[in-house]
């Protein structure tokens, strides 16, 4: 998933800011999503699933050519960085505009040597994620077997993703207030929007 702010897209997700803001690599309920300016692009508001990724961005062409034969847009396995790629076109971006991403689902760790480890299941059916805007913002999503699937078979699970309008973030909300780092994200928003 790439998210971008709808109204100046070249903000958008930052990963190593959301990792270093947070002290914290692995995404679960409570945390944030922020941008390269500092503000709150996306908060998590509930997760199920807890096996997220946010360390090895999208699956490839040549990666999914090795193991699957063909990893083309159009073939059988297409790979996600193309798939990002088509989705961000719709809004006037290119491939510069293909950053790193969050890995829904795709649970990575690092081990205590270092090593890049995936958390490959069994999960249980039906985990979701719950994300609140906190911003007016552009998601892109591609839907694609992780990078390090070791998996002989092109393989991926249906998602379903449903969106709502509600309530702006009140100034009490427990995840705003979780740390003076939060709080300050959040601000920058309001100033944002007060321009």
């Amino acid at each position: 998933m790439l998210v971008f702010n709808s109204e100046r897209p070249f903000e958008r997700l930052n990963m190593a800011d959301t990792v270093k803001v947070q002290w914290n690599a692995y995404l679960q309920a409570g945390r944030l999503l922020l941008s390269d300016m500092g503000r709150v692009l996306m908060s998590v508001l509930a997760d199920d699933a807890r096996t997220h990724d946010i360390f090895c961005g999208p699956s490839n062409r040549s990666a999914n050519n090795r193991a699957y034969g063909d990893g083309t847009n159009w073939s059988q396995f297409p790979n996600a960085r193309d798939r990002l790629l088509l989705g961000v076109a719709k809004f006037g971006l290119g491939r510069k505009d293909v950053h790193p991403c969050v890995n829904w689902f795709k649970g990575v760790r690092i081990a205590a040597d270092g090593a890049t480890v995936r958390d490959g299941g069994p999960f249980a059916p039906n985990r979701s994620v719950v994300l609140r805007a906190e911003m007016n913002v552009i998601v892109v999503l591609a839907n694609c077997p992780h990078v390090l699937d070791d998996r002989a078979q092109y393989t991926v699970t249906p998602v379903r993703v449903s969106a709502w309008r509600g309530p702006v973030t009140p100034q009490d909300d427990a995840i705003r207030n979780s740390t003076l780092e939060s709080e300050r994200a959040f601000l920058n928003v309001e100033e944002y929007f007060r321009r």
